[in-house]
């Protein structure tokens, strides 16, 4: 745990989030300020600064980082319409917590990837 990193405090139960899956190794709470209908964070309970870093020191992880994205769209009832996955990794993608965590978002048409 890194004492000041949001999502290693609400790891520890510090922070209260709504959780919506968990695993041994990973927490999937909805995000607080969603951007579609279904927004979910899928974290790491371990600290890793970026998607970068937990490959580099926990391939199996990074997986399981993916396989409980792939539960939470399930569960959320994401499967059929589809659903974004999206990792931001260092200041210019908007990382705004530096500590690694997929966005699960979904629940209407999602538009391009990128606004220009």
């Amino acid at each position: 745990m890194v004492d000041n990193c949001l999502f290693c405090r609400i790891v520890a139960g510090e922070i209260p989030a709504t959780v919506v899956h968990e695993t041994q190794n990973t927490l999937a709470f909805r995000d607080i300020a969603p951007k579609a209908p279904v927004h979910v964070l899928v974290i790491t309970k371990d600290h890793h600064a970026d998607v970068a870093a937990v490959a580099a020191a926990d391939p199996a992880l990074a997986g399981e980082v993916l396989g409980s994205a792939a539960e939470v769209a399930r569960a959320e009832g994401l499967g059929e319409r589809g659903y974004r996955l999206m990792f931001n990794s260092g200041p210019d993608s908007g990382q705004e917590v530096a500590h690694v965590h997929a966005h699960v978002l979904g629940g209407r048409p999602l538009g391009p990837m990128l606004c220009e």
